[in-house]
């Protein structure tokens, strides 16, 4: 298996070097504010003269606040922090002796940079070069603009907007010395996407691979380029779209390569709609998993509308017939440019208003180019326009399609949903496929079989977000149809990551609305 260097340092080496470097720089900035010990100063005069020692006991207080700084950027793992660090505590020893003979602060200061000099491999987060050249102008220009504003505050005798300004001046420093690499922005070129493509054509058997060839997703290949990940990056997670794609044997490599990319870009690492069979690669990589809900797989083979268990679809059904609805199904490579502007329109009208929603399990769009090897079933009205579209995307090297988009057009009677699935089933068996992967049910197992008492507790709680997710509701609609429920999970890293990556997935998916800053809002409007 692969390990990146330093892996096997503890996770919480960081968290306690932080607080060892707050601690230092508390104690150095209270040492710089209180007097010194008098016999002590007196010997020290013998040494040095008294403008020395007080150009010490004012180095000490900026060094020391420079220390507390740098702590939260130590707790994220950021190298530059770390040699910044043991810069300033090496300095502060000095000084503590230099400005007052304080063996005490001397003692705890170089102690703990000691402790803090074998720990290098515990800081995986590196820096751009190209920041750190920047810095050479940035750095000063911030701080001789936080002088020109505090001189002006000093002018109009504002002593506390000095303090503000020379703190924002230290943070503005800060985040330019320390923001680790920054992730690729740029999406995949041309090259990238056809490679990708290739990838999905010749190893794409999941249900959820296809949806890797989304326009808004980044790709990162394995070394050897016979593997790829669709990912996104949010809330700093950088959050895979299901299961990798490529040669299985390229995969474990390609995902320590990845989570090593995520680290030194201080990102954690986390993946959405991952399948039970990859679940124990990631816990063996130190990740965590937990169920997230289960994909609706319909057997076409056995599917009927016979008997007393389905009863409601088939009344649908006959419902929708007698009313003149009717389905067809066509590849979409097929369809002329009057029929895509219909299906648009329809595809539009069924959103009513609400943000697109999909990631991990929906295309962003029917006309990007691989999007010409997917199915459309279009339902007709009695007036012979379109009012009711599923799109289907496949899976190769399987007889299988995922279901991508699913809507109707909100003036057409209730049922015409079911109509549609059902017409889609009996088509698609036509075609000689097999299985349909229907719909994701969000944490559905502990709706239709929870196996212990605790998984029914949250059984009932999940439907209390039925009004804001449809989480229930879709559960029941999925099980009309009488699929296989086959697990999906979420995937993330840290003892506090599942809140993080949760919201980060929730963001992606377009299932929560994500906070942007008014000036954003209105740009974008």
């Amino acid at each position: 298996m692969h390990r990146k260097k330093g892996s096997g340092l503890a996770p919480w080496l960081p968290r306690l070097a932080a607080a060892a470097a707050a601690f230092v720089g508390l104690v150095n900035v209270a040492s710089a504010l209180t007097p010194n010990i008098h016999w002590r100063g007196h010997l020290l005069l013998q040494l040095e003269p008294v403008a020395a020692m007080r150009l010490f006991h004012a180095l000490a207080l900026p060094a020391g606040a420079a220390l507390l700084l740098v702590a939260p950027y130590l707790a994220k793992r950021r190298r530059r922090a770390w040699q910044a660090a043991i810069t300033l505590m090496l300095a502060l020893g000095l000084f503590d002796l230099l400005k007052g003979l304080d063996f005490e602060e001397t003692l705890i200061t170089w102690g703990a940079a000691a402790l803090l000099l074998p720990a290098r491999g515990a800081f995986t987060v590196r820096h751009d070069p190209i920041t750190l050249r920047s810095a050479l102008w940035r750095v000063p220009l911030l701080a001789l603009g936080g002088l020109a504003v505090a001189v002006l505050a000093a002018w109009a005798s504002q002593p506390d907007g000095v303090q503000l300004v020379a703190i924002g001046t230290l943070l503005a420093i800060a985040y330019v010395v320390f923001r680790p690499l920054t992730a690729p922005r740029a999406l995949p070129d041309p090259a990238a996407r056809a490679a990708a493509s290739e990838l999905v054509r010749s190893h794409g058997t999941d249900t959820l691979a296809f949806f890797k060839l989304r326009g808004d997703k980044h790709y990162y290949f394995s070394g050897d380029r016979r593997a790829f990940v669709g990912y996104t990056i949010e809330n700093g997670v950088l959050l895979l779209s299901g299961d990798p794609v490529g040669a299985p044997e390229a995969v474990p490599g390609l995902l320590a390569d990845l989570h090593g990319f995520a680290q030194v870009r201080g990102l954690k690492l986390g993946a959405v709609g991952a399948s039970e069979r990859l679940c124990p690669h990631y816990e063996s990589m130190r990740l965590k998993t937990i169920y997230l809900g289960d994909e609706a797989i319909v057997d076409l083979r056995a599917f009927s509308l016979q008997g007393r268990p389905i009863r409601k679809v088939r009344q649908s059904v006959s419902r929708l017939m007698k009313a003149g609805f009717s389905a067809e199904l066509h590849r979409f490579s097929d369809l002329d440019e009057h029929t895509i502007t219909q299906v648009e329109h329809v595809l539009e009208r069924g959103r009513a208003g609400a943000p697109e929603r999909g990631f991990s399990m929906a295309m962003d769009s029917i006309r990007s180019d691989p999007c010409r090897d997917t199915l459309v079933l279009l339902g007709y009205g009695a007036d012979g326009q379109i009012r009711g579209v599923l799109h289907f995307v496949p899976c190769y090297g399987r007889a299988t399609v995922s279901l991508s988009f699913m809507r109707r057009d909100p003036d057409t009677p209730n049922g015409l949903t079911e109509f549609l699935v059902v017409r889609a089933i009996e088509l698609l068996r036509e075609e000689g496929l097999e299985e349909l992967s229907l719909n994701f049910a969000a944490f559905a197992r502990w709706m239709h079989s929870p196996s212990k008492r605790r998984e029914r507790a949250l059984g009932k709680l999940v439907t209390l977000g039925n009004p804001f997710f449809q989480i229930e509701s879709l559960y029941r609609f999925n099980a009309k149809f009488f699929p296989r429920w086959e697990p999906r999970y979420l995937v993330y890293e840290g003892a506090l990551g599942l809140p993080r990556t949760g919201i980060a997935a929730l963001w992606a998916e377009g299932q929560l609305p994500k906070p942007s800053l008014p000036l954003r809002a209105a740009v974008s409007r």
